[in-house]
């Protein structure tokens, strides 16, 4: 069942219509309804596509959110092949909420590592929601270290609203976790492509997207606050968040004009969640074609551009 967003109300209501339509023909054969409904589906369809084609950041915040999204493991199950999940950060435990392995996509192995939110209450509990702790940065780093070592490029789906802030958090070492995966993307000698595939929220999402490549779906989000939190910030209010989210400049359009991102990968009409299969195929060929560009460079030349493209962003605001 199709989980529809407040600004979708009227393509709620005319699949609804359209739906209801299907069932009275099944249930009277005689009845020929196949003009009204292909009329009603193109209807449906353009009026999906327009929406669509005019979200605001605060809509396309709600998108990168939307509960249907495709999440890390269906990133595995559609894109990827020979997944082999590698846990733990040798210190303290693993941690659900930041997922990582070895993969095969479009025929090359890789090191694959991305957040994980989960689909409904038991497996967002398990995974914490996507908010990472210290013990699933540290993992992130053992295993870029281990793809370093062994000369396999990196890929990381970033999916999150932030890193999680509870008290065992700090107590493990929650800002320095962070800081020392922000310096392991930095430091590797192989490619390294990370892809904001919902929410790219602060630190918990730098600490996985600081690549010589930055790609980002088309209606996820990228910032160093919620939008929520931002407005509670200048106005003591939530419900400015719309507001918030317009100043922010977090869209993918936004922020490849500002240098920040490199590529804007396209989604189906009506979002990734309409359409996961179509959405991570798209996604997989933007990674590859990435990927193919960036195994021809030595490891200086990709340290050297990965510092570079960081220094450069904001110098020519």
């Amino acid at each position: 069942m199709v989980a529809y967003l407040e600004f979708e109300k009227p393509v709620a209501d005319l699949e609804i219509k359209i739906a209801e339509l299907r069932a009275a023909a099944g249930e009277d054969g005689d009845v020929d309804i196949s003009r009204e409904l292909e009329r009603l589906e193109a209807r449906s369809a353009k009026l999906l596509a327009s929406t669509y084609a005019g979200l605001s950041p605060w809509q396309k915040t709600q998108v990168a959110r939307h509960p249907g999204r495709p999440h890390f493991r269906d990133y595995v199950s559609l894109g990827f092949d020979h997944f082999m999940p590698l846990g733990g950060d040798r210190l303290y435990g693993d941690d659900r909420a930041i997922m990582a392995g070895l993969a095969t996509l479009r025929g090359r192995k890789v090191m694959l590592i991305g957040h994980e939110k989960g689909h409904d209450t038991v497996s967002r509990l398990e995974h914490n929601f996507g908010m990472g702790k210290p013990e699933g940065y540290r993992k992130a780093i053992r295993l870029m270290e281990m793809a370093d070592k062994f000369g396999l490029p990196v890929v990381t789906l970033v999916d999150t609203s932030g890193a999680f802030p509870g008290i065992e958090a700090e107590e493990r070492g929650q800002a320095e976790a962070i800081a020392r995966s922000t310096e392991a993307c930095l430091a590797l000698g192989v490619p390294m492509v990370a892809v904001i595939v919902g929410e790219g929220g602060s630190g918990g999402a730098v600490a996985l997207a600081s690549a010589e490549r930055v790609l980002m779906f088309e209606h996820a989000v990228y910032s160093v606050i919620s939008p929520e939190g931002c407005a509670s910030i200048l106005w003591r209010t939530a419900e400015k968040a719309p507001d918030a989210a317009e100043a922010m400049k977090l869209t993918a359009q936004d922020l490849a004009e500002l240098g920040v991102i490199d590529r804007i990968v396209p989604e189906p009409v009506g979002g990734a969640q309409r359409d996961p299969a179509a959405a991570v195929a798209t996604l997989a060929d933007a990674i590859d074609a990435e990927l193919e560009a960036l195994v021809k460079l030595d490891s200086a030349t990709l340290r050297r551009q990965r510092e570079e493209r960081f220094l450069a962003i904001g110098r020519n605001l």
